[in-house]
């Protein structure tokens, strides 16, 4: 039973992570990554600073629930 609820959690954490990955903006456009723009790297701020960490919990839940649905089972 608690195997299936390890299951649910990486599905769930899976999916958040995704939309999370998808939502977050990144400050240069396409070009950027072919040249086109001078600064690649900004420092984050506020909302975007939260779903970046956000993003990185989701990640490590993620990570912990494969793991110990494997040592479970």
């Amino acid at each position: 039973m608690s195997n299936h609820i390890f299951q649910y959690i990486t599905i769930i954490s899976a999916v958040l992570m995704v939309v999370m990955i998808l939502i977050q903006t990144r400050g240069a456009s396409l070009g950027a990554g072919f040249g086109g723009s001078g600064e690649l790297f900004t420092a984050r701020r506020g909302v975007e600073k939260t779903m970046h960490q956000f993003t990185i919990i989701l990640a490590v839940v993620f990570i912990g629930s494969l793991v110990l649905g494997i040592v479970g089972s």
